[in-house]
């Protein structure tokens, strides 16, 4: 029997989905990871990219914290934040993968600000609007489409990265696949590729609901202009 044939097989037994750490199980504790970790990059990264952004300086500060946060592994970080206070498990995981998705969404922020017509923020200067009234009325309305692509693109890649979790007992689908090669390639070659898959397939779902909600938070004006 193939390793294809061996992954089929592995999928359509219902115990390997409902067994305590069976995919379900699994699936819940990728998901929590990634409940866990954007949120916290998000908070970070947007609050400084938007900033910068809207004062129309520090790119250089926001290229040069995007590469030192690209420029440390994923891998590093688990291993390193688990001899912390944080230890092993879930907390050390979510903080590696905020790191990482981190660069992207700070990246975008700023972009989503620079790109907003000097004008527009004239005209609602002259209108008396306050900063405050400018950056909630006007500025993110309008830096919503980049915002969401950010967002998008981080959360797919902490969806296929969240797989390494399995390397600090953090849960997740990538448990799986740990197990399968405990087990070898001989006798779980089809455990390791349905784990394969089955991150592949939540990380393709992941882009489409953002996608959707993309379009969903995009003002019907802007999405004419982008058609136009």
């Amino acid at each position: 029997m193939s390793a294809f044939e061996d992954m089929i097989k592995w999928l359509n037994d219902p115990l390997n989905w409902t067994n305590p750490g069976g995919i379900i199980e699994r699936l819940q504790e990728h998901l929590l990871i990634m409940a866990g970790a954007l949120p916290l990059a998000v908070a970070i990264a947007w609050p400084i990219g938007i900033s910068l952004g809207r004062s129309r300086v520090g790119g250089n500060l926001v290229v040069l914290l995007s590469n030192v946060t690209q420029a440390i592994p994923v891998l590093a970080l688990l291993t390193v934040l688990p001899l912390t206070a944080l230890g092993f498990g879930k907390p050390s995981v979510i903080v590696a993968l905020a790191v990482f998705a981190i660069p992207v969404l700070l990246a975008t922020s700023f972009t989503a600000m620079r790109e907003i017509d000097p004008e527009i923020r004239d005209a609602a200067r002259g209108m008396g609007l306050s900063s405050w009234q400018r950056l909630w009325g006007v500025e993110l309305p309008l830096a919503v489409p980049y915002l969401a692509a950010g967002f998008r693109t981080a959360a797919v890649q902490v969806a296929a990265t969240a797989a390494l979790a399995s390397f600090v007992n953090g849960g997740g689908l990538g448990t799986i696949i740990a197990a399968g090669f405990g087990l070898g390639l001989a006798a779980a070659g089809g455990q390791i590729l349905a784990g394969g898959l089955l991150v592949v397939g939540l990380a393709l779902f992941v882009d489409g609901m953002g996608a959707l909600l993309q379009r969903a938070v995009t003002p019907r004006q802007l999405r004419k202009a982008k058609r136009a």
